[in-house]
């Protein structure tokens, strides 16, 4: 195989990982936290706005990271910085 092949082959199996692994984790903690945020609820009725207003902003920044690892595989796949480095030798 040449070099183009094996960068595209690299690429192609990083941005699967990247999407497989980067999209399961977070599902697994917001399903987590959003467990331990209705079990606080449960327990403490009257400090609900402030456990949902705090549930939610960290729900906003579990989900980041897995836009990030999306959008990480996305460039993977269409604009490969490595593609033009091992073209041009």
């Amino acid at each position: 195989m040449d070099n183009a092949t094996l960068i595209g082959l690299a690429s192609i199996v990083t941005a699967g990982l990247t999407t497989g692994i980067g999209c399961m984790m977070p599902a697994l903690s917001e399903g987590k936290s959003v467990s331990s945020g209705l079990q606080s609820i449960a327990q403490q009725p009257d400090a609900a706005p402030t456990i949902t207003r705090t549930l939610f902003v960290g729900l906003a920044m579990i989900e980041s990271t897995a836009i990030y690892c999306f959008v990480v595989s996305m460039i993977l796949i269409f604009a490969n910085p490595f593609w033009n480095h091992f073209i041009a030798k």
